[in-house]
């Protein structure tokens, strides 16, 4: 039984959902220290946000158990929600309100004072860049701001354990990449779970990182460790479909990303070899060490083993 009062902690989380029989999380353990940014990726349907809302105390897990700090998220829940903030995937601002009276009733709602929160409030939005919107009625913003109205209400808060579900979903690059800066302030007071479709995010800000498929945690770990469960470290990938019959591989896996277009995983020397080949046939390719995309549809793909390694809980 792994139990850690200085963790979040899962054994055999499982959920099943009673209409569809749909098992959303199939038996889910691993203990991850509760610091720092853990970030949670998989595809449509792998189990992130069912995960999220079971930690949360909005949902009931059909079986096993779940602890933040020592405190089970069924049996007190209420003693974990003073503890806690959350950033749902599809939660919405109150449309005529305006984002400073959003949050500082946020604030008022978590026991602050009025002097305090209007304080707060002002500072998470401005920290957020809402200087000149913060009493625009949320109804008049973009898609992205309003989720980053959301995000300043719970970073405004003292939660020591704030759970954000795919809060840069809307936002322009440039907002998302200031989004990161505010987590990387944050990140050495306070324990962020992390969900996200970019894997960049991922790369960005995790201290680790959990992979989800179909309901299963199929790989825990570090950037670096995950880089080292694959065992070929350079990706070429082909810019255009289909791929060139010639291609043969003396070492090395090709694996279809999300994006559809084929990547060869493979070594330093083998790697550039191809390039040589496709280069010649006129192909247009990208040859690069592998990232985070690369190794996540490696070990899917494999089910999470790799090089004969089991899951890692």
């Amino acid at each position: 039984m792994i139990t850690d009062s200085q963790s979040m902690v899962c054994n055999g989380l499982t959920k099943i959902y009673s209409k569809s029989q749909t098992k959303a999380l199939d038996s889910i353990s691993f203990s991850v220290p509760s610091r720092g940014v853990f970030v949670l990726i998989g595809r449509n349907g792998s189990g992130k946000t069912t995960l999220v809302r079971i930690l949360a105390t909005e949902l009931e897990p059909t079986s096993g158990t779940a602890t933040l700090d020592g405190i089970d998220v069924v049996k007190e829940p209420d003693r974990l929600r003073e503890k806690i903030a959350i950033v749902p995937q599809e939660a919405r601002p109150i449309p005529w309100m305006t984002p400073a009276q959003t949050v500082q009733s946020y604030l008022l709602w978590r026991g602050f004072g009025y002097a305090e929160a209007k304080q707060r409030a002002h500072e998470s939005l401005e920290r957020l860049g809402f200087s000149g919107n913060s009493n625009t009625l949320n109804r008049m913003l973009s898609g992205g701001m309003k989720r980053k109205v959301l995000v300043a209400m719970i970073l405004s808060s003292e939660a020591e354990i704030i759970f954000l579900d795919e809060p840069t979903t809307g936002l322009d690059p440039i907002s998302r990449k200031e989004f990161w800066e505010v987590l990387k302030e944050i990140r050495g007071d306070r324990f962020v779970v992390l969900t996200t479709h970019y894997l960049e995010e991922a790369e960005q800000l995790a201290d680790k990182i959990g992979i989800l498929d179909n309901g299963k945690l199929i790989r825990i770990g570090t950037l670096d460790e995950l880089r080292q469960s694959v065992k070929y470290n350079y990706s070429v990938k082909l810019l255009s479909k289909p791929a060139p019959a010639f291609i043969r591989l003396r070492e090395g896996e090709m694996v279809t990303g999300r994006d559809g277009y084929l990547r060869i995983l493979t070594t330093e020397e083998e790697a550039f070899s191809i390039s040589r080949d496709l280069s010649r046939g006129g192909f247009k390719f990208t040859i690069n060490p592998v990232v985070l995309d690369d190794i996540f549809f490696y070990l899917v793909n494999h089910g999470g083993k790799a090089g004969g390694d089991t899951e890692e809980e």
